[in-house]
């Protein structure tokens, strides 16, 4: 198994599938499709469409709240569960690719949207 070390807090992934290119960082659903745009620009959105994670620091209801936006459009956020690492990244201004590989018609709303982060290698 290989062990990557990233940044000063002695943060480990394991299992990560690597290109010269990009390293897999985590894939998640996206929470609070249903309380933002997600619903209104479904018609959109497709598997392999490129995303762009905010960082929201002054988050009142989560201090490591990591935003997922399609063009100018709130979809969500990475789960508060899951997000923790990559608010870690974002804020040492590590280079992250997230984008769609899945959309489902599906009732709940955890399940209609999941993401892929990876770490762009500089």
């Amino acid at each position: 198994m290989k062990q990557n070390n990233f940044g000063k807090r002695g943060l480990f992934f394991r299992n990560l599938r690597q290109s010269s290119d990009v390293i897999l960082l985590q894939e998640s659903p996206v929470a609070g499709f249903q309380h933002h745009r997600g619903v209104a620009i479904w018609p959109f959105l497709r598997e392999g469409e490129k995303l762009n994670l905010v960082r929201e620091s002054v988050n009142q209801h989560d201090r490591n709240a990591v935003a997922v936006y399609f063009r100018n459009d709130k979809l969500g956020y990475v789960p508060q569960r899951e997000n923790a690492t990559l608010a870690q990244m974002l804020d040492r201004g590590e280079k992250l690719d997230a984008q769609i590989i899945r959309l489902l018609e599906e009732e709940n709303p955890w399940r209609r949207v999941r993401i892929q982060v990876s770490l762009l290698s500089s």
